[in-house]
């Protein structure tokens, strides 16, 4: 996984006609299906337009390389949970943290859904996530949940709301990855979902105290 050191990971241009678009969703579609079945190390540019059935130059005038369709692949991958976790976060209708368990519930939902595609994402990781464009696509969740932690902890500094942020998305990322790794009945995970809501609700309201 070491074929680029620094590699151009932005789309060379975005479509502009139905016909491009519909070319770039096919490409995409194609590569889901490769990295799923064949996984990252075996991921190739040439693979994909195979499985797409357009030549390779039809994919290169869109993706410079395999880790521009594969950068793409994850940064929709973590829109999607942005996208999520900020429909949750923001619903007013709900008390704070009702809707943290809701978030909590849907997110390891959705990993246990996805978990070979993301499994074949993390192994596909080393080719970008260094470069600026990743770290700018991970932090979009950034200012909803430094909003909720305002709503949820009034009375905290900005110091241990960004500490308390930082602490549940990161340890709801990694126990969701890990949990995720084998199969699980609908009941385990609700059961399981239900676990680390009251552990992040009893920190938070302990910090609140």
């Amino acid at each position: 996984m070491t074929e680029y050191r620094n590699p151009r990971i932005s789309v060379r241009k975005q479509p502009k006609q139905a016909r491009s678009t519909e070319l770039v969703a096919a490409i995409l579609q194609a590569a889901t299906q490769v990295l799923a079945k064949e996984g990252a190390q075996r991921f190739t540019t040439a693979r994909v337009a195979e499985k797409a059935g357009v030549s390779v130059g039809s994919v290169y005038q869109y993706f410079p390389n395999k880790a521009a369709i594969l950068f793409r692949l994850q940064s929709d991958e973590w829109r999607q949970t942005t996208d999520l976790l900020r429909g949750i976060l923001e619903d007013a209708g709900q008390p704070p943290l009702e809707r943290l368990r809701i978030l909590v519930h849907a997110f390891i939902r959705s990993e246990c859904e996805e978990a070979r595609m993301r499994v074949a994402l993390n192994d596909a990781a080393p080719l970008y996530r260094d470069t600026h464009e990743a770290r700018e696509a991970k932090a979009a969740a950034g200012p909803t949940v430094r909003v909720f932690m305002r709503e949820v902890l009034p009375n905290a500094s900005e110091a241990i709301r960004a500490l308390a942020g930082e602490l549940i998305t990161a340890t709801l990322s990694a126990v969701g990855k890990g949990f995720s790794e084998s199969a699980h009945t609908a009941r385990e995970i609700e059961i399981y979902g239900d676990a680390i809501s009251d552990m992040f609700c009893a920190y938070l309201r302990e910090l609140d105290r």
